[in-house]
This record gives C-alpha cells, structure tokens and sequence, in this order.
C-alpha cells in the first residue's frame, strides 16, 4: 500500500513539478481561466484513507477493546454542479479498502483477544464545496455533507459470531464529513489534493447470538469514523 501511494506521488512529482513552480511564482500564468464557469464538470481520485471505530461502553468506564487503524486505498469519481460563484455540489462515490483490528483486553488466547476487520466500503457522499477567491492559479475550499456507506465485506448475513471469529457489522451506516483542500490549476488540468474526515452517525455493530458476549456484550454502540486524503484530478 505505500509502495502504491509513493508510486502515485512520484508520478505527480515527474509530470507536474515545473507547472507547480509556475502557480507559485510571483506573477505566474493564468491556467484554466474559464474553467470554473462550466456549470457541470467531472473528475476521479485517487488517495488513502485510515480507519477507526469509537467505542462506548456500558458498564465498565475503562476501554477494553484497543483499536489499531492500518492504512488504505482509496478510488472513486466526481461530479461537481457549479451553484453559484463560490459554492459548489459536489457528488464523490468511492470506493473504499479498509483494515482495522480489535485486541481484547480480557482474553489470555490470542484467537479469543484479535479480531481483523478488513472492509470493503462503497461510499456515497453529496458534499457542498465551498470555494474562496481564486488567486493567481490558488484557490483554497472547504468541503462538508453527509454520506452513506456500504460495508461490502460486513459479515452481516454470518449465522456465526465471535464465538467461531466471525465479526459482524451493518452493512449500511450514515455519516457527516468535513474536511478542506486546494484547487491548483495546471496547464491542462486542475489537480486538488484534499483531506476530509468522516464520522459515522449510527451503531454499527450486530452482537453475539448470545447477549452475554464478552466480545459484544458490553458495547453501547459502535461507530465508525476515519480520515481521507485524496488526490482529485479534473
């Protein structure tokens, strides 16, 4: 996965680093002048993404359940619908690839104490994107909305549970996400590298069969949250 992020980054590097010195120069060139007047453009992404879970408990005030977010990819497309001037609707279906694992406090064995979740997450966000003055070929935004992700490797039509290391999840889950970026506009594209978090609104965790679980048991609610940097070419 980082060979593959290096790779993506070397490639940028190679074909647009003289084009970045011309954004940033003193006067530089104007690229794209007209380009955000179109009233309807598309684009894709690529990036990376980590996954985390929030956790809250029912009975103990400590946390028992160590979570270790590993790092993704990410890929997807983007269709933007110009509002007016400064504001934008952006629509950024993606798809997802995730991993992160559960340690179990209270277990001495490690099959009964790990638990991976790997996920494959299809997700569908309508974003405003909200634009600052374009200066020179800058133009910083900020981006929020909601979305709803499908788990695609969720488990959840698994008649086994952790008692045979079958972890369960919904598979659909509703979120809000925030986050801000850049639109550079190069001599033939405009390239926009973003970070955005996502925060998970419902539980998404389906327990044991038996309500008395060690490993469910004692979870008020799941959520998923995670944070995304993506790499978006139009």
């Amino acid at each position: 996965m980082k060979k593959l992020i290096y790779f993506f980054l070397f490639l940028f590097s190679l074909t647009g680093q003289a084009q970045l010195k011309g954004i940033f120069s003193k006067d530089p060139i104007i690229n794209l002048e007209n380009f955000d007047k179109q009233r309807v453009y598309f684009g894709y992404f690529l990036g990376f993404n980590t996954y985390d879970f929030k956790i809250d408990y029912i009975n103990t005030p400590n946390k028992d359940i160590l979570v270790n977010s590993t790092t993704g990819f990410n890929v997807g497309v983007v269709a933007d619908l110009r509002l007016q001037e400064y504001i934008n609707l952006r629509f950024e279906p993606g798809l997802y690839y995730a991993q992160r694992n559960l340690t179990y406090s209270n277990f001495t064995r490690q099959i009964d104490a790990e638990r991976e979740i790997r996920s494959t997450i299809i997700d569908f966000p309508l974003l405003l994107k909200f634009s600052s003055k374009r200066v020179g070929n800058v133009r910083p935004y900020l981006v929020g909305g909601v979305s709803a992700t499908l788990n695609l490797a969720s488990n959840s039509k698994s008649v086994d549970d952790n008692y045979q290391q079958k972890f369960r999840l919904k598979p659909w889950t509703q979120n809000y996400e925030l986050g801000f970026g850049v639109d550079l506009y190069l001599e033939y594209f405009k390239f926009s590298p973003s970070i955005r978090g996502v925060f998970g609104l419902n539980d998404e965790l389906i327990r044991d069969n038996n309500p008395d679980s060690p490993w469910t048991g004692n979870i008020a609610s799941m959520k998923s949250r995670g944070v995304f940097v993506n790499f978006t070419f139009h």
